[in-house]
């Protein structure tokens, strides 16, 4: 049987492209097909043997700065043609759900969220009325032909039950859930990085002693309430990540808050390992890196919405704040006491979310397919 998968842009390393490896070893003979691919800052695709990218990639910029082209995104994943294939998976938060496929091909979609700056985040990327009111007429067309793509997958899996649930609001479909995979065995093993370590403690920070915040330094994950937050308590604080906001969560940044920038994979399992607690001041779709800091033995301090409600067990392997306020986020912290967490409840809790069983779930899923 031919596969092939499809993802909305190939030019950064998150969640959703562990996804895409994992299913690379289901079907490692499955080419990718991608609106623009930049290779440069996405060397994981090595593995791939083969990478089409849309019309978009001949356009000067787009392969680094995609979201300057949301109306050209249907076009270039309706031009693609899968004809040849028998199982087309697409994994998207975006426009790769809006292939087309004929009949003889199946068409799964793992759905990373509905368009979130279309739906459940519009508020926050269209934060003021001039921004709604210039947006609108693309806005209004992007809703509709999204709404229409939703309903072109022969069927979606939803990453969570939050995801199940904004599916279900949104599209008017019923999914199914299926969580995203996590390499729990990488970060429950302990280790030793000297090189770290020394890195931190030239930067005023003692391994063990900080709280931690990692994820992409973007609007929608709220890592300036952490600022403003630790800002005001003087505790040491870590930031791993890079984004648009970097330089101006730098700028607002007090003496005892360490911006690493990116780390290694190899690197950012000591970084959790030395942390209190890793906080989570984002609502998210599921998110991986809070699974990944009980998967190291430490508890999360997060806001108490979204995948977070999934992946974190109140009292037993984090804490919850209810409103995305610095007071609110101040009383957890001061209320938050790591030795009422023990390092085997939050690994126990960061097994139920392992590789392993998202390849069971995932290739049980297809096989059935095929047998249809």
């Amino acid at each position: 049987m031919k596969v092939a998968l499809v993802y909305d842009r190939v030019n950064k390393w998150g969640g959703a492209e562990r996804v895409l490896l994992a299913l690379h070893e289901l079907f490692p003979e499955a080419p990718l097909y991608t609106s623009v691919f930049n290779s440069n800052t996405a060397p994981w695709t090595r593995v791939f043997r083969q990478i089409y990218s849309s019309f978009l990639q001949k356009i000067p910029g787009a392969a680094k700065r995609h979201e300057l082209f949301p109306f050209l995104m249907p076009i270039a994943f309706e031009t693609f043609d899968f004809s040849n294939y028998q199982l087309v998976i697409s994994v998207t938060s975006e426009a790769a759900k809006g292939i087309i496929t004929g009949p003889g091909t199946y068409h799964l979609c793992y759905l990373l969220t509905p368009t979130r700056y279309l739906w459940s985040g519009y508020s926050e990327y269209f934060n003021n009325s001039l921004k709604r009111l210039a947006s609108r007429p693309i806005v209004s067309y992007l809703r509709s032909w999204d709404l229409m793509a939703a309903h072109r997958p022969d069927k979606i899996i939803s990453i969570s039950q939050e995801v199940f649930r904004r599916t279900r609001e949104y599209y008017g479909i019923k999914s199914e859930v299926i969580y995203p995979p996590v390499d729990t065995d990488r970060y429950s093993k302990k280790i030793t990085n000297w090189r770290v370590k020394s890195k931190l403690e030239k930067n005023g920070i003692a391994w063990g002693r900080y709280f931690l915040v990692v994820g992409r330094l973007v609007p929608y994950k709220k890592t300036d309430l952490v600022i403003e937050a630790f800002n005001q308590l003087k505790w040491p604080l870590v930031v791993i990540g890079t984004g648009s906001e970097q330089k101006r969560l730098q700028n607002k940044a007090g003496k005892n808050i360490y911006f690493t920038g990116a780390v290694t994979e190899q690197d950012l399992p000591f970084y959790y390992q030395g942390a209190k607690a890793l906080i989570f001041p984002q609502s998210e779709d599921f998110g991986i890196v809070a699974v990944e800091a009980q998967a190291a033995g430490k508890p999360v301090i997060a806001y108490h919405a979204g995948g977070a409600l999934e992946t974190v067990i109140e009292n037993k392997t984090g804490i919850f704040f209810d409103s995305r306020t610095v007071n609110s986020l101040k009383e957890a912290l001061m209320s938050f006491d790591p030795a009422n967490f023990k390092r085997e409840d939050c690994i126990a809790s960061a097994l139920r979310f392992t590789k392993e069983k998202f390849l069971m779930d995932f290739g049980k899923l297809t096989k059935d397919l095929i047998a249809q």
